[in-house]
């Protein structure tokens, strides 16, 4: 039971962990006023993170469907970060939830088709997210109305660090108490996935 419960705790570890990487990789919501200038940084930094993620968590566990997972968790994130800005007055519009869930599936797939091997779900599938995760936010943001008019009417209070004329706040992720609890589990994780092994093999 010992080594069972183990490793159940070192998935959600991994997945936590996975999880905030991919999140503070740049912009993780596409905000109406800055969504074309932001359309960029968000397809380089989301589709490497979310291949780095998905397969940093098939490695130590080699559970399938690890990409989807982690996608359909972003995209609650942003559902409730678009709530939270509904509920401050901002419109309905202000925030496009990005769209991870088809990239996701087609590393899965890739994963899947061929037969687990981890080499080759990072070219094909890494390939597939990095195509298609633009194309799909592409046509996603096409369909929103014009943003302009949102960006004179709802200016928002802060900027993206990318957009910030002055340094960027580099520590202040890192002084938040998710981003250190993370990090303490990630490290903690180790020796006692380590212990559990010894154990059962005792």
């Amino acid at each position: 039971w010992l080594r069972r419960t183990t490793h159940y705790l070192f998935i959600v570890v991994v997945a936590v962990n996975s999880t905030l990487l991919t999140i503070n990789a740049g912009d993780y919501i596409f905000y109406t006023d800055w969504a074309w200038t932001s359309f960029v940084v968000f397809s380089i930094s989301q589709s490497t993170m979310l291949v780095v993620g998905a397969i940093y968590y098939m490695l130590f566990t080699g559970v399938p469907g690890t990409a989807t997972y982690h996608a359909t968790i972003m995209t609650i994130y942003t559902w409730v970060a678009k709530g939270a800005w509904f509920a401050l007055g901002y419109p309905y519009d202000f925030i496009v939830v990005p769209v991870w869930i088809p990239s996701a599936m087609l590393l899965d797939l890739s994963y899947r088709a061929t037969r687990r091997n981890k080499h080759a779900a990072i070219l094909i599938g890494g390939t597939l997210v990095g195509t298609s995760l633009p194309v799909f936010n592409m046509i996603n943001l096409l369909l929103v109305k014009d943003p302009l008019e949102m960006a004179f009417k709802y200016p928002r209070p802060t900027l993206p660090p990318y957009m910030t004329p002055i340094e960027p706040q580099v520590g202040k992720f890192y002084n938040s108490p998710v981003a250190l609890g993370a990090g303490a589990g990630a490290v903690l994780s180790v020796p006692i996935a380590a212990l559990g092994a010894k154990l059962n093999t005792w």
